[in-house]
């Protein structure tokens, strides 16, 4: 039986999460996939948003190739992020469900406190080379574990301050390699099984519908505006996951 306010609320997120794809061309997964592990469980959210991770990322990353930042920068941040992503994805197939849903909410956090502590602070292209195949990797076992990268690809990535258009490329690129790693590896675990494969097509519809909305409304709202709407959004979303995870373990 088909429970109608779990799926709208599961819609909403996943249409939110789109609206902060096409706003700022990352992020999806901050909003959507911490409530769909509040509904269900991490490692069906995760599940669920593979392709969510995959379709709208190959799109972006072609429609803003000729963007693209220095090769070094990107290749190594993806080539780490596809290997993190293989060990994040065997965590989740043997941490406990609780424990990962309580690193989601960390996670998010991080990030949340990271961006009001140093809103101002900027990383050296030459030092951001360097460090691209570490981060990368970072990044690609949070992505693999929890669904989340963003305490580390994002923010890494912006503090670079690269123009809109590379920011978008560079992480597009990041997030499609990841994808083409993990789907399998979930398929082999069990974890993405057809039924969620299915699903997992049919979130692309909320996601993908609101993109433009997102595109629209970076056009005329203030980032900083925007930004502060989103903090809030996502720490509100974590407190009430690791208030769930914690009580877990009583």
């Amino acid at each position: 039986m088909i429970d109608w306010p779990e799926l709208l609320m599961g819609a909403t997120a996943l249409a939110l999460g789109g609206v902060l794809k096409g706003a700022t061309g990352a992020g999806a997964p901050l909003l959507a996939v911490p409530v769909l592990a509040m509904l269900y469980d991490i490692r069906l959210a995760v599940a669920l948003f593979t392709f969510p991770s995959l379709v709208p990322n190959i799109w972006q990353g072609w429609a803003y190739r000729h963007n693209l930042p220095p090769s070094a920068l990107v290749f190594g941040f993806a080539l780490g992020g596809a290997v993190g992503a293989g060990v994040g994805t065997a965590m989740l197939v043997s941490l406990s469900p609780d424990l990962l849903m309580l690193g989601v909410a960390v996670a998010v956090l991080i990030y949340v406190t990271f961006r009001l502590a140093q809103p101002d602070w900027a990383l050296d292209m030459r030092v951001a080379v360097r460090l691209a195949v570490p981060m990368g990797l970072a990044g690609g076992v949070l992505q693999g574990a929890t669904g989340l990268s963003a305490p580390v690809s994002i923010t890494f990535m912006n503090a670079i301050r690269m123009e809109r258009r590379a920011f978008i490329a560079a992480i597009a690129v990041f997030f499609a390699v990841m994808a083409v790693i993990q789907i399998p590896l979930l398929v082999a675990w069990g974890v993405l099984t057809p039924m969620r494969a299915v699903l997992s097509a049919g979130a692309l519809l909320p996601l993908m519908g609101a993109m433009p909305l997102g595109a629209a409304l970076a056009s005329r709202m203030s980032p900083a505006a925007f930004d502060r709407i989103i903090l809030g959004l996502l720490t509100l979303i974590s407190v009430r996951i690791g208030i769930g995870a914690l009580m877990s373990f009583r």
